[in-house]
């Protein structure tokens, strides 16, 4: 719990709107930072930010260390969770199944209801064994692993619209590009320089940020992304900033033109919201954010709808190769947002619809730009605000 967090920042935003639908909430973290709660909200951590949390790249922390941290923790997870078991009735789980296999067993003695927020494209037998404790699963995507059982509940994605606003102060730099999430092969920055790399041979003119930092597996993929940027002789146009406190994000949206996710379906980051709320124009290969797009925004194709995201073929081999691909088929037989038209999405993994439309993008009027920033913030706040979220879990928690 760390409202300074890059990564996880959003929780506390969460946890503040959630105490104004509930008498109390119970908060059981692995590790706390800087917050700033109300009063009916109780934080208690598992103890992480009391041992040692940083590894120096080349070094390995012996098993023995990693061994009792982890003894710690679970009887600190015990003793909260006994200890407190008569301050609430309901366990709601973010993301970690693992904190369902541990409690899940005593939390049904103790006659508590679980549910589990899990919105992730993969998952495991684990996932549906802590799936079996569950009252409700609640994630965001229809690709989403959870998404197939029965009990899963879709959910809005949950931004705080009032952070994350244009930021008055800002002046939005002209054909801009902005990537913003840890640097990471799953994040497919890659995949951005390749499109970028398209862009300037055709001589579009623009600039790009990548905000994000890597975890100390993932430091060597960041230097490499560094020397393609040289490679491919885009110094000057290409630039690498450290991933930033979650409060500092409306600043960047704010300050840039077009807003790049490359995380495949399934996925749903709250960043697509965060920059929409922003009025930073949005272009994402999910398909969920696709087809809620394109309501306001596809364009007819000689009177026509395309496929839609997704519906490529998929090869024996690929899905052979790829349980996930079998579900992103199944997935892609819902109606589709128009692939081909639809300004604010590509395919995943298509740097050369990538490029275009972020060449169509760039050369949009200023007017226009204006209409449609304005717009997406508008159906962000619809449908995935903060507000929203508290509202819908309030009342799936009291069914």
């Amino acid at each position: 719990m760390d409202k300074g967090d890059s990564t996880l920042g959003f929780v506390h935003a969460w946890v503040s709107g959630f105490s104004k639908q509930f008498k109390t909430i119970t908060v059981i973290c692995l590790q706390e930072g800087a917050y700033s709660l109300p009063p009916n909200v109780h934080v208690f951590s598992l103890g992480k930010e009391n041992g040692r949390t940083f590894t120096p790249v080349g070094s390995v922390l012996p098993r023995s260390t990693v061994g009792r941290s982890r003894i710690r923790y679970i009887k600190n997870f015990f003793t909260y969770i006994w200890r407190e078991r008569n301050n609430y009735d309901a366990v709601l789980v973010h993301m970690n199944q693992e904190y369902v296999l541990l409690g899940g067993l005593l939390w049904k003695l103790l006659g508590k209801r679980i549910f589990m927020w899990r919105n992730h494209y993969a998952g495991s037998v684990l996932t549906a064994i802590a799936a079996a404790f569950c009252t409700k699963i609640f994630c965001t995507s229809k690709a989403s692993y959870t998404a197939k059982y029965k009990k899963t509940v879709l959910m809005p994605v949950g931004v705080d619209m009032e952070l994350y606003r244009p930021a008055g102060a800002v002046a939005r730099i002209p054909r801009s590009i902005l990537f913003y999430a840890r640097i990471a092969p799953s994040k497919r920055p890659h995949m951005l320089l390749e499109a970028l790399k398209d862009l300037h041979a055709k001589g579009v003119a623009f600039t790009a940020s990548f905000y994000g930092s890597p975890l100390p597996n993932d430091i060597a993929y960041h230097e490499g992304l560094k020397r393609t940027v040289q490679d491919i002789g885009l110094s000057r146009q290409v630039r690498f900033a450290a991933g930033l406190p979650y409060l500092e994000g409306p600043q960047v949206f704010s300050a840039h033109d077009i807003f790049v996710n490359l995380s495949p379906s399934g996925m749903y980051d709250k960043t697509l919201f965060e920059a929409a709320g922003c009025e930073c124009l949005v272009l994402a290969c999910s398909a969920d954010f696709a087809r809620l797009m394109d309501k306001q925004f596809s364009l007819p194709v000689n009177g026509e709808r395309g496929k839609g995201v997704g519906e490529k073929a998929l090869s024996p081999q690929r899905r052979a190769a790829s349980p996930r691909a079998l579900r992103t088929e199944e997935f892609s037989k819902e109606p589709k947002p128009n692939a081909s038209s639809a300004r604010f999405s590509f395919a995943q993994d298509d740097k050369e619809e990538l490029a275009l439309k972020l060449q169509e993008l760039l050369n949009l009027g200023d007017a226009e730009k204006l209409a449609l920033r304005a717009t997406m913030r508008e159906v962000g706040l619809k449908e995935h605000s903060l507000s929203a979220l508290a509202h819908r879990l309030k009342v799936e928690l009291s069914r």
